[in-house]
């Protein structure tokens, strides 16, 4: 792993980078696992609310039945040189029972009303829980910016 040029962040300079993302990124990997398939990884548009992470799947895709028989998930912003990963637990709301204000978000956000389509969608919402950030390996140690649900630095 190249190092040169990495100068290493402090806590609050990477809370705010990491905060800056979730608001301008457009997709993000979802990591769920179900107790009798293993695991499984997808890529999702997302919204960031300033608290939570919303996504919306087909409801009878591996990723739905996923959470709802596990909800614990990893959600990875896709960039290998600037790490985000959070962790949390996902809350479902099928499309029909989706809070108003996060439906407009998310269509607001990309144009696409998951509730005008014919098929069923899930909703799905994780606060997270313990977030890790870091650029090389310089950030390793101190990567974890938020704990138990409480950003630090």
């Amino acid at each position: 792993m190249e190092t040169t040029g990495i100068v290493r962040r402090p806590t609050a300079e990477r809370v705010r980078d990491t905060l800056e993302r979730l608001g301008a990124e457009r997709d993000i990997w979802v990591s769920t696992a179900h107790p009798d398939h293993g695991p499984h990884q997808v890529p999702l548009w997302f919204l960031w609310d300033g608290r939570a992470v919303w996504m919306c799947t087909g409801a009878a895709s591996a990723t739905a039945r996923n959470v709802r028989a596990e909800p614990r998930v990893r959600l990875a912003l896709p960039d290998t040189s600037d790490v985000v990963l959070l962790q949390g637990v996902a809350e479902c709301f099928p499309d029909r029972e989706v809070p108003a204000d996060a439906a407009r978000a998310f269509t607001g956000k990309f144009g696409w009303d998951p509730r005008a389509e014919e098929g069923s969608f899930l909703y799905v919402r994780v606060v997270p829980g313990t977030v890790h950030a870091w650029r090389g390996e310089p950030e390793l140690r101190g990567r974890v910016v938020m704990r138990d649900g409480a950003w630090l630095g």
